[in-house]
């Protein structure tokens, strides 16, 4: 549930508590057991339970089905009947008897007792003693206080699916920008093995498969695990790495600290800090030196890049800064509030600095 109390949950309480609030607020005070043996009560309950299904039938049925699809007149005359239901229904399966009106007694017409005046029925109103249409007032607040409430948590649900539907559709976007750019240039560098005929090349391509299996199958969900994360890193540090052992003109620091087990992370992340190091950093004709360092702690990930700029002559360059641009905005959607990014483009070098919260 990630922090977040379950819908079901809170409906199961919403219910509970608005069952409860006629026994709360009765001006008896008497045990729950004859509360419910009290017929004002036992009517009060069916009221709420009426107005209860006033709501799920217009969060459920009646809004997705007419508001929705902008059949209003249709949406009213449902609400309508449901408003006639809870307002008569209560009369006809939990009526009261009648109560005689202030100053009369209950004696039959015709039998009245000495010196009392006779008896005379109250007029045509609620069985309990009071103008039916008091009660007909209450009811229609009450039914529109749940018709407005079920109204704002559709639409809100409403948006936040759309909301939801537009991050998918986002993401997917941008995921399908990155990983182009990653096979783009790991076949470019297979390639220069294969102009070599290199004994490397093999396990290049071993280093290539499981990099494709991670994209393919783990890559397309939200989160996956960082130990995974980090061996796709691996690899691909790796495979760009078996290109310069013969030369001596790159000097490569990788380290990782801490556990990455037990933690999550988007699929995906830190490989365009990486690249983006490789591509511009990485030249046979100068020194070049790339620095790459993780630190995860028990909340936090920690990555910092440096390269030095060289002139790239190995890898086609294309739009500078297009992965990095990416992954600003996935870092923005996935973990807002949630990150740090520090960029330095000097001269010299280039530095990236990413603090990352971890679930």
């Amino acid at each position: 549930m990630t922090g977040r109390i379950h819908p079901l949950f809170l409906h199961l309480a919403g219910c509970v508590l608005f069952l409860s609030l006629p026994i709360l607020f009765s001006p008896e005070s008497l045990p729950l057991k004859s509360y419910l043996s009290n017929p004002p009560t036992r009517r009060e309950l069916l009221i709420y339970v009426l107005v209860l299904g006033v709501f799920y039938a217009n969060y459920f049925l009646l809004i997705p089905a007419y508001y929705f699809t902008r059949r209003y007149l249709a949406f009213a005359l449902f609400n309508l009947l449901c408003f006639g239901l809870l307002t008569f229904m209560p009369l006809l399966l939990a009526p009261i008897s009648p109560l005689p009106r202030p100053g009369f007694n209950n004696t039959p017409p015709h039998t009245a007792a000495p010196n009392r005046p006779e008896y005379s029925p109250p007029p045509i109103d609620h069985p309990h003693g009071r103008p039916i249409f008091r009660d007909i007032s209450q009811y229609l607040f009450l039914f529109l206080v749940v018709l407005f409430l079920a109204l704002l948590l559709k639409i809100r649900d409403r948006w936040r699916h759309a909301e939801e539907e537009k991050l998918h559709a986002e993401l997917a976007y941008l995921k399908a920008q990155i990983n182009p750019h990653f096979l783009f240039n790991i076949l470019n560098s297979i390639y220069a093995l294969a102009l070599e005929r290199s004994d490397r090349t093999a396990g290049a391509v071993v280093k290539l498969s499981s990099m494709m299996r991670y994209v393919l199958l783990e890559a397309g969900q939200n989160r996956v695990p960082l130990e995974q994360e980090i061996t796709y890193l691996t690899d691909y540090i790796e495979l760009q790495q078996t290109r310069f052992e013969d030369e001596d003109t790159l000097q490569l620091d990788f380290t990782v600290t801490g556990q990455p087990e037990g933690k999550t992370i988007a699929p995906l992340l830190l490989i365009p800090f990486v690249e983006n190091a490789f591509k511009h950093g990485i030249n046979p004709e100068q020194p070049s030196a790339i620095r790459i360092r993780i630190d995860i702690g028990e909340k936090e990930l920690r990555l910092a890049v440096t390269n030095r700029k060289v002139a790239p002559k190995l890898l086609p360059t294309g739009p500078a800064g297009l992965g990095i641009n990416n992954t600003r905005q996935r870092l923005g959607i996935l973990y807002p509030a949630q990150y740090t990014l520090s960029i330095e483009d000097n001269a010299d070098d280039f530095h990236v600095l990413l603090t990352l919260h971890l679930t």
